[in-house]
């Protein structure tokens, strides 16, 4: 009679075993996604930033160069909020780029301006 009620038990293991895989795997795939925009996002700005930086440019081609290179490795939407300027650090002109960016929550979709990230450089002199 103990065997009986065990019998079918396995399926109903393997099914719900399965699913939490299943939703486990996903979500660190959707991690390793984050990982990979907020990374690209640093590294468009770093580059708009010593684009800028260069004899003869300012701040407005270096967002450009941002927006450029967001539009060409993310998604359009990822470029919609790519501001630059000069600061002044402890008396060293640096040129500064930041990038408001979505936060992909299912695949690249999600909420806009969530992610602020942040380019810097040192401007070159003549």
């Amino acid at each position: 009679m103990g065997v009986r009620r065990d019998a079918g038990s396995a399926i109903v293991d393997f099914v719900l075993v399965g699913g939490l895989l299943v939703v486990m795997f996903v979500a660190v795939v959707q991690l390793a996604l984050v990982q990979h925009v907020r990374n690209t996002c640093i590294d468009a700005a770093a580059e708009g930033a010593r684009y800028a930086a260069q004899v003869g440019r300012d701040p407005a081609d270096g967002a450009a160069r941002t927006a450029e290179l967001l539009r060409q490795s993310l998604a359009p939407s990822y470029a919609q909020d790519v501001t630059a300027r000069q600061v002044d650090a402890g008396g060293l002109a640096l040129v500064e780029v930041t990038v408001r960016a979505p936060v992909p929550l299912v695949g690249l979709l999600g909420p806009g301006g969530v992610l602020e990230l942040q380019g810097h450089a040192p401007v070159e002199g003549p």
